[in-house]
């Protein structure tokens, strides 16, 4: 690939995070040209469609969540390894509005995004089980508790972006504190039905 054609990927990609960061996925491609400074015959002679383009802006992400889950996993402490993962997706959800959109709906369908959440969500229930073994998960907690989590932090959005990062540690602390098995009393709030998400 010629140094320009290399600059305009790279030009691309930058302003693809920035902008499905900022809208979501459905921003239009035309939106990443222009904040790219090329034209739509350069965005689509690298990224054909919206779902290539999708794939590559994300990828570190869906590397970095891969990580998260295996670092939880090599936690010999359940309970923290289970801490650790719901800090690492919230991170990666803080940060990207678009990453969030692709992991937590079917879209886009050309993406591995389902498999993505499949694999985590099966992960946090695996770790749900150990830290409930050992006492410090409160009995009751599903996955989809997890994942109502996830679609109650998307709300988020609607914050200052100067304030995001913060409300998104403070609402991940008060998950964490509400997953967190009762002192000594030993006393539970029964918890309502769990929806399936």
């Amino acid at each position: 690939m010629r140094s320009d054609a290399r600059d305009n990927r790279a030009r691309i990609l930058d302003a693809a995070r920035t902008v499905f960061g900022e809208e979501g996925l459905s921003a239009p491609m035309r939106e990443v040209a222009r904040r790219a400074g090329v034209g739509p015959a350069t965005l689509y002679r690298h990224f054909p469609t919206k779902q290539t383009l999708l794939a590559e802006t994300f990828a570190e992400q869906r590397r970095a969540c891969h990580a998260a889950v295996h670092d939880a996993f090599a936690d010999p402490d359940p309970w923290h390894g289970f801490q650790s993962l719901i800090e690492g997706i919230r991170e990666l959800h803080a940060h990207s509005r678009g990453f969030a959109d692709a992991f937590m709906t079917a879209f886009p369908e050309a993406l591995d995004f389902a498999a993505d959440r499949e694999r985590t969500l099966r992960a946090v229930g695996e770790l749900a089980r150990r830290a409930r073994r050992t006492g410090r998960l409160r009995p009751g907690f599903v996955v989809d508790d997890l994942v109502l989590m996830l679609m109650a932090h998307r709300g988020l959005r609607h914050v200052p972006r100067a304030a995001q990062v913060t409300a998104s540690r403070r609402f991940a602390a008060y998950v964490i504190d509400a997953f967190r098995a009762a002192p000594e009393t030993g006393a539970y709030a029964p918890l309502p039905q769990a929806p399936r998400l």
